[in-house]
């Protein structure tokens, strides 16, 4: 399985995080927001598609970050997680999920799902090198 995961950066620096609902795989737990691609789709198409699905927004500008092989369920997936700024449109949470905005630095990790760990870090590195 191939998912699509947006690292939005606003003009603040901040980071926008979105809380795994009720019912799902690690609920509560914050991770970076996105979704599956569908079959036969190109990987920044399925990521405009998600964030438009999930946040209301429309994807401008991309560039990959990190790639993160998994496994959950017994099963491999792929997190593919692009850099994304800017974009049109304020994020809303259309899927009913709880959205926060933090600066990298002050992200608990303990608090995100244990694969966006590897993309908090891989944006930290980033930022570091190129704020």
């Amino acid at each position: 399985m191939h998912v699509m995961a947006g690292v939005m950066l606003d003009a603040d620096g901040r980071v926008l995080l979105a809380q795994r609902p009720a019912g799902k795989h690690l609920a509560g737990m914050w991770e970076f927001p996105g979704g599956k691609l569908e079959a036969g789709e190109a990987p920044l198409d399925g990521l405009a598609r998600e964030l438009t699905e999930e946040l209301g927004i429309v994807l401008e500008c991309a560039e990959p970050l990190i790639r993160v092989p998994w496994r959950h369920a017994g099963r491999a997936l792929l997190l593919d997680a692009w850099l994304v700024r800017p974009w049109q449109g304020s994020p809303q949470p259309l899927d009913g999920q709880a959205l926060q905005w933090q600066m990298p630095a002050r992200v608990d990790p303990a608090t995100l799902a244990p694969a966006d760990r590897k993309i908090l870090q891989a944006l930290q590195a980033r930022l570091a090198r190129n704020p």
